[in-house]
């Protein structure tokens, strides 16, 4: 009988969602190997595998990702009981290994090149993606009711542009660069903010500074890493108006879990009944 992690799973993506399935999946006894860009982007950095790319490693409850050179080393990381991070944006590495699974969980509103003949089952996270077509399943990402949700033919539901209400604010909590340049964060990722606080810079040409405050008071949950280089309307801060949820910035959301459980039932599904 095969076991799970004999099982080849390539995973599309490191960020705090993707985390979120390639933890679950690891946690299953699958040894996902997980394929990013060379600047991640995450800002909810904590918890996102993707930090392996600058770091060489990455801890998450638990669980290490480990950056590695070349698809070998993937896989001897992966045999090691920890999750391989390589750099390869466009998937070059998918039919070199030839995966079971293929899961897009890069997020990116689009699809960037995952196809449904790239392994036996492709899932994909969210919007962009016609299930049936593009790949066997889409996972809806929209907060609510149908969090979740595995949906087998059409898309998920589409991108509206606002981040879900927590404690009753959306998109107040969330800010975009408003000038392009480079970060110079002052607080860090858990620090409390008052409302107009400024919690980073933008270091735009000239070596002009551009102050980025706190739209809302609360707890920085998110913040892009300090040096990345960002372009106007990027999404460089995530504030929590609830306080008293500290730990939360350091674990993997409510959010990601859920979406995870559902890759990880789909995965499942699929391992059992090829045996």
């Amino acid at each position: 009988m095969q076991k799970t992690a004999d099982y080849k799973i390539i995973v599309r993506g490191a960020g705090d969602i993707a985390t979120g399935s390639i933890h679950r999946l690891f946690m299953a006894g699958f040894r996902p190997i997980v394929l990013e860009t060379d600047k991640p982007s995450a800002i909810r950095r904590q918890v996102a595998f993707s930090e392996a790319v600058y770091d060489g490693t990455s801890e998450i409850e638990g669980v290490t990702s480990r950056l590695a050179k070349e698809l070998s080393e993937a896989v001897s990381i992966a045999a090691n009981d920890e999750v391989p991070i390589l750099i390869d944006p466009k998937g070059e590495r998918i039919a070199e290994y030839r995966p079971d699974a293929v899961i897009d969980a890069i997020l990116a509103k689009k699809n960037l090149g995952t196809t449904k003949d790239m392994a036996p089952l492709t899932i994909a996270l969210g919007p962009g993606f016609e299930a049936g077509t593009d790949c066997d399943y889409v996972i809806e990402t929209m907060r609510g009711h149908n969090l979740g949700r595995i949906i087998e033919r059409g898309p998920a539901m589409p991108n509206t542009g606002t981040p879900g209400v927590i404690a009753g604010v959306a998109a107040e909590r969330v800010l975009h660069a408003e000038h392009e340049g480079v970060m110079e964060n002052v607080r860090k990722i858990g620090d409390a903010v008052e409302k107009g606080e400024v919690i980073t810079y933008i270091i735009g040409e000239n070596g002009r500074k551009h102050e980025v405050k706190a739209t809302i008071s609360g707890l920085v949950r998110g913040l892009i890493r300090d040096g990345y280089e960002v372009t106007e309307g990027f999404k460089i801060a995530d504030i929590d108006p609830r306080l008293s949820e500290y730990d939360n910035c350091f674990s993997i959301s409510d959010k990601a879990r859920s979406i995870g459980g559902s890759v990880l039932e789909i995965v499942s599904s699929h391992y059992i009944n090829r045996e």
